[in-house]
Formats: structure tokens, C-alpha cells, sequence
């Protein structure tokens, strides 16, 4: 019985727990309900916002008027306004993010014509408390730690009149941003026109009071940001449309609010109306009730006298000193760059280049550019950067106005010349008292520094034979294939340059003289280098292309034997001049004895080294009227015709200049070969310089 009795009571007790329960789930239900009825959805602000509950931080205030003033002109401050309740953006039976609408009116009135402030926004924050957002670009919502955490939830509309190129496009735009200064979508302010559908800007910081609206679609979940000015109706199309899901951005509940910063300059950015509406559009601002800005006209007003009694001046003089700087700048440079010009440079404009383009390409013609150094001026290697291109500039320095007129006439028709063994001349420029003349460059260089220098490759013998007949080509195109017959008067071994495939160019036509075929020049001045001098020239001073063939037959001599036409450091007198020396062996029937002994080692055609042998003796023959033409040695070169046989009489070279009686030098320059050693064992050169009374004249 007793236990039946206990069990009496503590089925009692269970009931009585039960009622509990049941009475605490009706209490929260109730709560709940009563808590619903009472949250607030929506508020308008249309007389401003005199007497109102707002929460103000920092520098933020409300005029006597009612504007809602942000910021004043506190540096380094920042400014807060927000609701003091709570919004439910969030559904809490599907967690999504519940459609929202707001509209603003603000004006943006800067204390400097020439500088803003940093511009304001609108936010939804989980918080009231700022206390760490910093100023300036941060608009008193961010800090440099925590812009850009996700753990923010913030989601912020910036109206933004400052250029910062970490965060923004430009210094007057709007802009969605989301934990983050920098945009996920901005724009340029401004608002599209219903009618045409252009674009019309709108300066943020004009003083004008302007309207925002901002609107979510929980539905579509997109978000969208309009601005007009407040005279005009609210445009259709909106500035900013960003899809965005706020689901996971906006907690439950968030304050709404504005904010805004100061830097170094400061702005007032004010408050005139406010609308705000949950799950519905806003209800619209009665722009007629909204308090006016009267500090805006003092602030124009003072704007525009600074303007106009300070800066204007100063704007004025130095816009007017820095006009006068960029055109002394331009004049000098004009006369610096400035080219020569001539009648006769008219016909050849199309290959004229200007002083600006070789100076850029030659990095000023700087030493370290120069591949050589010549009687007629320096040489630089450069690159035209337009088309990629290397080329070699010759700077020609003359005083002789005449002579160079001269010589530039007869470059003129050189720049015409087109042959694949002829280095050619791409154009010219003149520039003060330097003319300047534009060549293909040879990456390779002069056939000389082949033969005689250590640091270049010895060439085998086919690359030799290969380069002969190409500079023998050229010299046949210059004799008889050309307009006008070229009498080059500079053939050796320096003057022939190698491109990459190591085909014989010749180059340096600075000595150089025109005349019509079948006739010679009227030049009686003797040029050329020793040792490639044709020993008539020292009686009739008159070249011919039989000169040239002279000095073409002591070349291949020089490539064949590795060694240089005149050397005075031979101790045997018959050594010193490579053609004696060639035809003392020639008549011993040791002429093979002649060749370079690098050849040895490479190997060569016995045929083919005794052909150009033979046939450099037969060109440098001291009897013009007994050396070939240039065709003819092109043939024998190239094996159509059968070098002549050869008597020994006929290659006695001291024997012919004893019979002649006739002036005839071996040495055509007045004085013994030891008047002509130099410090260095170069062979000395003999120049043609301008001259104002005889054209040219020559110097050693």
C-alpha cells in the first residue's frame, strides 16, 4: 500500500511538469509574437533630423536646421550616424536575406575647390561600434587589419571623391562594397537618361544635393544603386545591378547607419533626408520639407574668392611658365635635331633619316657603340628600334662646304647601287656640320681582322676562294653593270666586310668617283692606301678601273698568303712587297712556298689556290694595258675561260719598271718605303680630306 502510494504521488508530480513545459513554450511563443508586433520596418525622415533618436559618433552632428552633418573640418576624423534599432534581415524559417529598400538625400560641400575629402556611405553593420575603423580612405569602417575579412558582415554603399589605386576606378564614384574597400562593382557617378540612354555624369562633390536610392530583391537577390540629382525623377535604369547573395553576409539583427572620414583635407558631407523600408520600397522623401544648406553658399562663396584672388593667379603663372619652358624645350630641340637641307637632297628624301631616330639608336653614339675609326670619322653600331633593325652610322665631320657637296652628290648615286657583294647604303643624315650615312651592318666584320688577328677563327681555304669571287662580282657590277661606271679607289682588305654567312661585302665608298663607261674621271688627286696603289697612279693621278684592278690582284694575293701587301720588317729587300715576293717564287716554281701556312692544317685545292696566285700577279701587273677587266677575272675566277699562260718576263716586275723608263713606281709616293714605317705595322693610308679651293687633297 505504500508504494502504491508513492507512485500516486509521483504521478502528480509528472503531470504538474508537464503543465510547466507546456506554460514555458506558450511564454516564448508569446514573447516571440509580442517581440515581432514590436520591431520597427520601416522610418522616413523628411523635416531633418532635429530631435531624433540617431546614434552619433565621432565628428558627426545635427545642425540647427536639422542637416545631418558627418563630417566638418576636423583632419583625421571620421563621422557615424546610425538607427538606434535593429533590423530583421534575415528570415529565420529559411535563413535568406529579406528584401530591403532605402533613399537618401546628401550633399557633398568641400572646404577646398582643388581638394575633397574622402567621401561617405552607407552601411549595414552587425555593430555600432567603429572604435577601431581608421580615417581617411577607410571611410570610418575599415582599418588596415581587417578590410577584407569575411568575419566583418558589412555591407556598404561608398560614394567615394577621392582616387585611391588600391581600392578605387577613379575620384567620383560609386561603388557596392562588401567586408571590403575595394568594390565589388563600381561606377563612374552618374545616371543614365530614360529617353536617349546616355551616360551623364554628375560631380559627387558639387555641393548639389543629389539622391540615392539602394534597393535588395530577396528573390532575384540582386542588389541595385541609383543617383539623379534631386530636380529630376528616379532614373529606370540603375547605375550599379550586382547579383549577390546577402544570405551569408548579413546576420540577424544589423544596424543601419552612415559613415565617413577626413584626411588631410577635409570636407562637409551632410544628411538631408532619409527613407528606410523592409520587405517594400521606401517611402518617398518630400524633397520640398528637406532643411536647406545654407553654409553651402558661404562655402562656394569663400571657394570662389580663394579661387579667384589666390589660385587663379597662381594657376595662371604657372601655366604660362611652364608653356614658355616647353617651347624653349621644343625650340632647342628642334634646332638640335634640326636637319640640313639642300636642293639636291630633295631626290633622295625617301632614304633621309632624321638626327633624333640615329641618336636614339645609337644611345647617343655612345664609345661603346663605335666599331671603328676611319680618315672620314667614326663608325657606330645601332638598332632602329621601329622596325628592329642593325645598321652602322658613319659620322662624317667636313669643313669644306664644296668638297662635301661634292662627295654627298656622288653618295647619292652610290645609295642607288644594288648588289648582294656590296654593303649597302640605306640612307643619310645631315645634321649641322656632320653628315651622316646609314649602312647594313656586318655582324661579322672587315676580312682583315680574319686574317691577321688572334681572336678571330682562321677561315679554310673554300671560304677564302668564297669571298674572292664575291668581291670580284661586286667590283664587275660596280665597272660595267652599274648606271655609271664606280671607280672604287679604296679595294682592300679592311674595306671588306663579312655578313653572318661570311660572303664578302665591299664597303667605303668614300673615295669613290662616277664617270661614264668607257671613260675615266676627271680627278687628278692620288688616293688610296699603300700597297694597293697602282704604280701608274703616281704619273697621270687619274684612276681607272684598271687601278682597281690593281689593287684587287694585290688583295687576293693577301688573302691566298695570309700576309700584308708592304711589310718593312722583312730583312730580305725582295720580302717587303708581297707581289715580288710572290713572283721571285712564281719563277722559282715554288709558289705554293707563298701561301698561309693556317692553310696547311685546313687543307686546300693546289687548282684553285695556283689560279689566284697567278691571277693576283697578272692583276697587279705594274702595265695597266696588261692587267684583266674585272669580267674577265670573274671568269677566270669562276673557271669559263682558261687563265693565259704566264712567261717569266712578263711577271719580272723590276725588269718591266726598268724598261718603261717612263715614270713608273713601284712605290708611287715620293721616298722610301722606311719614310712610310709606323709606330704600328698598319699599312699607312693615304686620305682624300675636303679642300675649299681644289676639291680634295690627299694626306698620308
Amino acid at each position: 500500500m505504500e508504494v502504491v502510494g508513492i507512485l500516486l504521488k509521483l504521478d502528480e508530480m509528472m503531470q504538474l511538469k508537464q503543465v510547466k513545459q507546456q506554460f514555458r513554450v506558450l511564454l516564448w511563443i508569446l514573447m516571440v509574437e509580442l517581440a515581432t508586433s514590436a520591431t520597427v520596418d520601416s522610418f522616413i525622415f523628411n523635416n531633418g533630423f532635429t530631435g531624433t533618436k540617431l546614434i552619433l559618433n565621432g565628428i558627426a552632428s545635427i545642425t540647427e536646421n536639422g542637416v545631418l552633418r558627418l563630417t566638418n573640418d576636423t583632419e583625421q576624423s571620421t563621422g557615424h550616424a546610425i538607427y538606434p534599432t535593429p533590423f530583421h534581415f534575415v528570415q529565420p524559417s529559411t535563413g535568406k536575406a529579406i528584401s530591403f529598400s532605402t533613399t537618401f538625400v546628401f550633399a557633398m560641400i568641400p572646404q577646398d575647390p582643388v581638394y575633397y575629402g574622402h567621401g561617405m556611405a552607407f552601411f549595414i553593420s552587425p555593430t555600432t561600434n567603429f572604435s577601431t575603423a581608421m580615417a581617411s580612405q577607410w571611410l570610418g569602417l575599415f582599418n588596415v587589419n581587417d578590410n577584407g575579412d569575411s568575419s566583418d558582415h558589412i555591407v556598404a554603399i561608398e560614394l567615394d571623391t577621392i582616387l585611391n589605386h588600391e581600392f578605387d576606378i577613379d575620384s567620383n564614384h560609386l561603388g557596392i562594397d562588401i567586408n571590403n574597400l575595394k568594390s565589388n562593382l563600381s561606377h563612374h557617378a552618374g545616371y543614365f537618361d530614360d529617353y536617349t540612354g546616355d551616360f551623364r555624369n554628375l560631380s559627387l562633390v558639387s555641393g548639389e544635393p543629389m539622391q540615392v536610392w539602394v534597393e535588395y530583391d530577396g528573390g532575384e537577390m540582386k542588389l541595385n544603386v541609383t543617383i539623379s540629382p534631386i530636380q529630376m525623377q528616379k532614373p529606370k535604369r540603375p547605375l550599379l545591378s550586382l547579383v549577390v547573395n546577402l544570405s551569408s553576409i548579413l546576420l540577424d539583427p544589423m544596424f543601419i547607419g552612415f559613415a565617413s572620414s577626413t584626411g588631410t583635407v577635409v570636407a562637409s558631407h551632410n544628411l538631408l533626408g532619409w527613407s528606410f523600408k523592409m520587405n517594400g520600397t521606401a517611402e518617398a522623401l518630400n524633397l520640398s520639407a528637406l532643411p536647406s544648406l545654407p553654409e553651402a553658399v558661404l562655402l562656394n562663396e569663400k571657394g570662389k574668392r580663394w579661387y579667384l584672388t589666390t589660385l587663379l593667379p597662381v594657376v595662371v603663372s604657372v601655366v604660362l611658365f611652364i608653356g614658355i619652358v616647353v617651347f624653349i624645350i621644343f625650340m632647342l630641340r628642334r634646332i638640335n635635331f634640326s636637319n640640313l637641307l639642300e636642293d639636291w637632297e630633295l631626290q633622295y628624301g625617301p632614304h633621309r633619316f632624321s638626327y633624333k631616330t640615329l641618336v636614339i639608336a645609337t644611345n647617343g653614339f655612345n664609345d661603346k657603340f663605335i666599331l671603328g675609326a676611319g680618315g672620314f670619322g667614326r663608325v657606330y653600331k645601332g638598332v632602329l628600334l621601329k622596325c628592329n633593325t642593325e645598321i652602322a652610322v658613319k659620322k662624317v665631320s667636313h669643313e669644306s662646304k664644296q668638297g662635301m657637296t661634292e662627295f654627298v652628290s656622288e653618295i647619292i648615286t652610290l645609295g642607288q647601287l644594288r648588289h648582294r657583294n656590296l654593303v649597302r647604303l640605306l640612307g643619310y643624315c645631315r645634321h649641322k656640320d656632320e653628315l651622316l650615312l646609314v649602312y647594313e651592318f656586318m655582324r661579322n666584320g672587315s676580312l682583315d681582322k680574319f686574317l691577321y688577328h688572334q681572336d678571330k677563327p682562321t677561315l679554310n681555304w673554300a671560304q677564302r676562294f668564297h669571298i674572292i669571287k664575291g668581291v670580284a662580282s661586286g667590283i664587275e657590277y660596280l665597272h660595267q653593270n652599274s648606271v655609271k661606271a664606280v671607280i672604287h679607289r679604296d679595294i682592300k682588305t679592311s674595306n671588306v666586310l663579312l655578313d653572318s654567312e661570311l660572303n664578302g661585302r665591299l664597303s667605303d665608298f668614300g673615295l669613290a668617283r662616277l664617270c661614264d663607261h668607257n671613260t675615266d674621271p676627271t680627278t687628278t688627286k692620288v688616293a688610296g692606301t699603300l700597297g694597293y696603289i697602282a704604280p701608274e697612279l703616281s704619273r697621270t693621278g687619274r684612276p681607272t678601273t684598271l687601278t682597281d684592278v690593281f689593287a684587287f690582284g694585290v688583295l687576293m694575293l693577301e688573302v691566298a698568303c695570309g700576309r700584308k701587301p708592304i711589310n718593312p720588317y722583312k730583312e730580305e729587300a725582295n720580302q717587303i712587297s708581297l707581289m715580288d715576293w710572290v713572283a721571285e717564287n712564281w719563277q722559282k716554281g715554288t709558289i705554293l712556298d707563298t701561301i698561309d701556312s693556317r692553310l696547311e692544317v685546313e687543307g686546300y685545292i693546289v687548282c684553285e689556290i695556283e689560279l689566284v696566285l697567278k691571277l693576283g700577279l697578272l692583276c697587279s701587273h705594274p702595265l695597266p694595258e696588261s692587267r684583266p677587266s674585272m669580267r674577265q677575272v670573274v671568269q677566270y675566277l669562276n673557271g669559263d675561260t682558261q687563265l693565259p699562260p704566264l712567261s717569266l718576263a712578263y711577271l719580272s716586275f723590276r725588269v718591266l719598271a726598268l724598261q718603261q723608263n717612263a715614270g713608273i713606281d713601284l712605290y708611287p709616293i715620293s721616298g722610301t718605303i722606311d719614310s712610310f714605317v709606323q709606330s704600328s705595322d698598319q699599312p699607312s693610308e693615304i686620305i682624300a680630306e675636303p679642300y675649299s679651293d681644289e676639291g680634295f687633297r690627299c694626306r698620308v
